[in-house]
């Protein structure tokens, strides 16, 4: 499988999946730090990916996404975007509802 194929089949299986340096309990920048607190707000659970663990899928990735930074958040598939997208929209509530939506989703 190539990473494309991997990226397609990680954003398939997660609604919600943020790609990140480090992890939730550890994470290795200051950017990915605030993303995972935001997303933890939202109080539903989403899937992640250590970025620094797999240099070729971190390369693989900025050229998907067309985004040259990490932190970045997929819903439903879609890239939400990085740190400065998503505490904008945790501040104004509309990071919440799309990740309560995307995950009541993937239960139905």
């Amino acid at each position: 499988m190539d990473m494309n194929d991997t990226i397609k089949s990680q954003l398939e299986e997660n609604s919600v999946i943020l790609y990140m340096k480090g992890s939730p309990q550890a994470p290795q920048c200051g950017f990915s730090s605030k993303t995972v607190q935001a997303l933890m707000a939202c109080g539903e659970k989403f899937a992640f990916v250590n970025i620094l663990d797999n240099p070729e899928l971190r390369e693989a990735l900025k050229v998907h996404s067309s985004w040259p930074t990490y932190p970045q958040l997929y819903i439903s598939g879609e890239l939400v975007g990085g740190c400065d997208i998503i505490m904008e929209m945790s501040e104004n509530g509309e990071l919440a509802t799309a990740v309560k939506a995307a995950c009541k989703q993937t239960e139905a």
